[in-house]
């Protein structure tokens, strides 16, 4: 790869990292890959737990331990490990707000 192509695409995941930064609703749509369990903005019609309006500590420390192997599960320790931080602080932030 040249310089020139490089350059180009450093520029352009930079541009998409600012976009994603920007938009006010990402935590929702990160949020809404929760809706098959966890029903739709958090509030589970049973089954599951619900995720609306739980403090955003306690969601964020309930991923960690999935993610870390503390906590057992069938599949959340997996839906874990496939986002960042900062994509978890989102959710966790997006479902605190939840009435």
């Amino acid at each position: 790869m040249n310089v020139k192509s490089a350059l180009a695409v450093l520029c352009l995941a930079g541009i998409a990292g600012f976009a994603q930064a920007q938009d006010p609703n990402i935590g929702r749509n990160l949020a809404a890959t929760c809706a098959n369990c966890h029903g739709t903005n958090g509030k589970s019609a049973g089954g599951m737990e619900s995720l609306a309006g739980e403090p955003k500590e306690k969601l964020l420390q309930k991923m960690a331990d999935y993610r870390s192997g503390d906590k057992p599960a069938s599949i959340m320790h997996q839906i874990t490990k496939g986002y960042t931080d900062e994509q978890l602080d989102l959710i966790a932030a997006y479902f605190a707000a939840q009435k």
